[in-house]
């Protein structure tokens, strides 16, 4: 896992052909908007969390985000155990974020 500043995280995002965006707040958050492209997955869903983090390719490079940079932390940190090799947290969350925001 690797802590990411807003503008680290957007420019490997950019440059990375492997990148798969991760939302891991409550559905009422995302629905105040998203990172275009992000798979949602609520980090509070406990088991059904990890369950579905199951479900997607470990090969991919996943930056991750919350609110705040919390939660996606502990997003990462829970990847790395189950074999994620790479997991970025977005620091400061999608609250310091200023690239597009889409609504759901």
């Amino acid at each position: 896992m690797e802590d990411l500043t807003q503008d680290e995280w957007a420019e490997q995002l950019a440059n990375d052909t492997n990148a798969v965006v991760l939302d891991v707040r409550t559905d009422a958050e995302v629905a105040e908007g998203i990172i275009p492209n992000a798979i949602h997955i609520d980090i509070y869903k406990g088991q059904d969390f990890i369950h579905d983090l199951e479900e997607l390719d470990k090969t991919k490079n996943y930056y991750v985000y919350c609110r705040s940079g919390k939660r996606s932390g502990q997003a990462c940190q829970i990847m790395e155990q189950i074999g994620f090799e790479n997991a970025y947290n977005l620091e400061g969350g999608i609250l310091d974020w200023t690239g597009d925001i889409v609504d759901m």
